[in-house]
C-alpha cells in the first residue's frame, strides 16, 4: 500500500479527535487522514542546514541566559519564525527559488530546537556545577564528547516512547501544539508572520545594540582614545537604592534598580506570578535577612570558617547564604510536585514494557517504513550510554556498574520526565537530577564529582527526549514522516554540540567567572546542583547553623506552597511560586526586579490589548534575549582575543 494514497498534500485544517477511536486503531487512522507521504518536502539539506545554523546561534544564546539566571528558554517557535522570514528574504533576493514547505520548516525547527536546548541545559547545570567545585574546567574533548553523548542518548531513549506517548495514548504535549499551531499559521497567513517576524529581528538588533552600549562600547572607546563625548555614549549600569540598612549603605546590601532588558524580556516570557515572588523573594532575602545576618555578625562568622573571602557584607556573600535556602525550596518544591504526578509515575513504570510492543492494527504495520525502529534505540543506547560510561569512569572514576546505574536511571526517569511533559508541558528535570543525587549520596558517599555527574546523565538525557517527543507531536500534527523528523533532531545535536562547547571555553574559562561571587555569571542552576553534591559529601557540619535553619525553612515552604496549590486550587493566583521565591535566593535582587518590570508591562499590554499581546510579546521578547545575548558572546570573543 503506497504511503502517498491516503496523503494530502496539505496540512489537515482539524486534527481528527483520536480519542474517539480505539487505540488499537488510532496509528491507521492517522496514517489514513492525517500523513501526508513522502511526495511533499521534509528532510532537505536547506532544512536542516537552516535549523542547524539557527539553532547554533540558539544554543548560545540559550547558555548566556542560562548562566545568567538559571532558566532555559525554548527556541523552537522562535527559530519557525526566523526561518520563515530568512527564507522570504531570500525569495524576494533572488537566492532562493522556491518557499519552504511547512513539514520542511518542521524538520528545520527539530534541528534547530536540539541545537539550541539539548546541548547547552547540562552546561549551565551539571558542568557549570563541576568547575564551582573542581575549580578547573574539564579538558576540552572531555566536554564535547559528554555534551554529544548525553543529547544524543535522550534522543536514543525517546524512540521507544514515541509511539505509545504519542501515537496511542494521544498525550498532548502543549508546547508541540504551539509550534504545529504556529507553523500553520505562518504558512496559511504571510502577513502575521512577517509582522511577528519584523518585530523579532527589530528587537533583536536594539537588544545587541544596547547590550553593546552596556558592556562593550566604553571598553572599545577607550582603548581607541576616543573623543570623551564618545565615550559618554554608555547605558549605565544598575542603579543603586539610596538609603542604608543595619546602619550600612543599601548599596552594600546589593539593593539595586535594574537597566538590562534582556531580563525584562525573561520576565514577560515567564510571566506575572513567578515574576512576582521572584520580586518577593529578592526583598525578603537582601532587604530583610541581609541586614538581619549582618547586624548579627553572620558573614564574620561564615568568614571565619572559610566559606567567604571577606567578612564584610556584599550582595555575594547574601548570595552565598541565600543558596543553601533557595536551594533547598526549589528541590523540595520539586519533589513534592513531582509527587503529586504519582499517576504519571504509575503509568509510566506500567508502560516500561508497552513502549517496546508495537501494539500494530491487525495485519501488516503501515507506519514500519516512517517510524523509528527499535533497532536504533538499542544502538543508539549502546554506543550514546556506552561513551558516557566511559567517561564517567575514566574522568571521574565512576566504576562501570554504576555507570550502568546511571544510564537504567536515565531511562526510567526519562520515561517518568516526557509523561510529565506530555501532560502537563513541564519537563521536572531538577527532580530527576536531585532523585539520582540521593541515590548516588547513599551508595557513592563523599564523592561529589560521581555524584554530579552521574545526575547530570538523568538530567540531560531526560532534557533531550522530552525535547524531541514534544518536537515529534508537532510534526505528528502536521503529518509529517517521524523518521526524518528524529535524522534532524540528531544532526541539530551535532551542530549544537560543535559551537556551543568552544564558546563555553571563551565564555567561562575558569571558576571566577561564574558562582554568587562573579560580575559575570551568577549560574544559578550550578549553584543549586554543586550545593546539593557538596552537602551530600561532606555533610551538614560544615555549613552555619542560620545556614541550616535556612535550609528546614526552605524545605518546608517548597513543601506547603505545592501543597497549597493543590488543595486549593481557587487560590492558586494569589499563592507565591516555590519555583520563583527559591530563583531569588540565588540570583541578583536587579535581576528579579527586572524580571518583575518586565511581567507586569506584559500583563498590562495583554490587558490593553490581548491580540497585539498575543502576537508581538514572545516575538518581541525572544528577539531581545537573543540579540542581548549574542552581542554579549560577542564581547566575550573580543574580550578573548585581546580586542577589547
Amino acid at each position: 500500500m503506497s504511503h502517498d494514497a491516503h496523503a494530502p498534500s496539505e496540512a489537515p485544517k482539524d486534527f481528527p479527535n483520536l480519542l474517539d477511536v480505539p487505540e488499537e486503531d488510532r496509528e491507521r487512522v492517522w496514517f489514513e487522514t492525517v500523513y501526508r507521504g513522502d511526495d511533499v518536502a521534509q528532510l532537505t539539506p536547506r532544512a536542516v542546514i537552516m535549523g542547524m545554523v539557527l539553532g547554533s546561534i540558539m544554543s548560545l544564546s540559550n547558555l548566556y541566559v542560562g548562566l545568567k539566571t538559571g532558566w532555559g528558554l525554548g527556541v523552537a517557535i522562535t527559530s519557525c519564525i526566523l526561518s520563515y522570514a530568512v527564507w522570504e528574504t531570500f525569495l524576494k533576493l533572488g537566492l532562493a527559488k522556491t518557499p519552504m514547505t511547512d513539514l520542511e520548516n518542521n524538520c528545520m525547527q527539530s534541528a534547530a530546537s536540539s541545537a539550541g536546548y539539548s546541548t547547552g541545559g547540562t552546561m549551565v547545570s551539571a558542568i557549570a556545577a563541576y568547575l564551582l567545585i573542581t575549580k578547573q574546567n574539564m579538558p576540552f574533548w572531555v566536554l564535547f564528547f559528554w555534551t554529544a553523548f548525553l543529547a544524543l542518548l535522550g534522543v536514543a531513549i525517546a524512540v521507544p516512547m514515541k509511539r505509545q506517548m504519542i501515537n496511542r495514548e494521544q498525550l498532548m504535549f502543549p508546547s508541540g501544539v504551539a509550534a504545529a499551531e504556529t507553523l500553520r499559521s505562518l504558512h496559511a497567513a504571510g502577513g502575521e508572520a512577517i509582522l511577528k517576524a519584523r518585530a523579532l529581528f527589530r528587537m533583536m538588533g536594539a537588544g545587541a545594540v544596547i547590550k553593546w552600549l552596556i558592556e562593550g562600547h566604553g571598553a572599545l572607546m577607550a582603548k581607541l582614545k576616543a573623543p570623551e563625548l564618545l565615550q559618554k555614549l554608555v547605558i549605565p549600569g544598575d542603579v543603586h537604592v539610596p538609603g542604608t540598612l543595619a546602619g550600612k549603605p543599601a548599596a552594600s546590601f546589593g539593593l539595586a534598580l535594574p537597566v538590562d532588558p534582556m531580563m525584562m524580556a525573561a520576565g514577560a516570557i515567564v510571566g506575572l506570578r513567578t515574576s512576582l515572588s521572584m520580586a518577593a523573594g529578592a526583598v525578603l532575602l537582601y532587604g530583610v535577612m541581609g541586614p538581619i545576618l549582618e547586624t548579627h555578625g553572620i558573614f564574620k562568622e561564615m568568614h571565619a570558617l572559610g566559606a567567604l573571602t571577606s567578612p564584610n557584607v556584599s550582595a555575594g556573600a547574601i548570595r552565598k547564604w541565600g543558596l543553601w535556602a533557595g536551594s533547598s525550596m526549589m528541590v523540595s518544591a520539586g519533589l513534592t510536585s513531582f509527587a503529586f504526578q504519582w499517576r504519571s509515575l504509575a503509568r509510566a513504570f506500567a508502560s516500561v514494557g508497552k513502549v517496546f510492543s508495537k501494539q500494530a492494527p491487525k495485519g501488516d504495520d503501515p507506519l514500519e517504513a516512517i517510524e523509528v525502529p527499535t533497532s536504533w534505540f538499542i544502538v543508539g543506547t549502546l554506543v550514546a550510554g556506552g561513551g558516557c560510561m566511559v567517561i564517567m569512569h575514566t574522568a571521574w572514576g565512576v566504576p562501570y556498574h554504576w555507570g550502568v546505574v546511571a544510564i537504567a536511571f536515565a531511562f526510567v526517569l526519562s520515561l517518568v520526565a516526557c509523561r510529565a511533559t506530555g501532560e502537563t508541558d513541564i519537563t521536572p528535570i531538577g527532580a530527576m537530577g536531585k532523585i539520582t543525587q540521593l541515590f548516588y549520596g547513599v551508595t557513592m558517599p563523599q564523592n561529589a564529582i560521581a555524584n554530579l555527574m552521574t545526575a547530570g546523565v538523568t538530567a540531560g538525557a531526560a532534557g533531550s527526549s522530552a525535547d524531541l517527543l514534544t518536537d515529534l507531536k508537532s510534526g505528528y500534527l502536521l503529518g509529517a514522516n517521524p523518521r526524518k523528523q528524529t535524522i534532524a533532531q540528531a544532526l541539530g545535536i551535532v551542530a549544537g554540540t560543535l559551537v556551543v562547547v568552544p564558546v563555553w571555553y571563551v565564555l567561562v574559562p575558569d571558576a571566577s567567572a561564574i558562582g554568587s561571587e562573579s560580575k559575570n555569571f551568577p549560574a544559578p542552576a550550578a549553584e543549586v546542583w554543586a550545593a546539593v553534591a557538596k552537602l551530600l559529601s561532606q555533610g551538614l557540619s560544615s555549613l552555619h547553623p542560620t545556614i541550616l535553619m535556612g535550609m528546614g525553612v526552605g524545605a518546608a515552604v517548597g513543601v506547603l506552597l505545592p501543597l497549597l496549590e493543590k488543595f486549593a486550587p481557587k487560590l492558586r493566583p494569589y499563592i507565591p511560586s516555590a519555583t520563583g521565591l527559591g530563583l531569588a535566593f540565588v540570583i541578583g535582587f536587579a535581576d528579579s526586579m527586572a524580571f518583575l518590570i518586565g511581567a507586569v508591562a506584559a500583563h498590562l499590554y495583554a490587558k490593553r490589548s490581548p491580540a497585539d499581546a498575543e502576537r508581538y510579546v514572545v516575538p518581541v521578547s525572544s528577539g531581545i534575549i537573543a540579540g542581548e545575548s549574542i552581542m554579549g558572546i560577542v564581547i566575550a570573543l573580543l574580550g578573548a582575543f585581546k580586542i577589547l
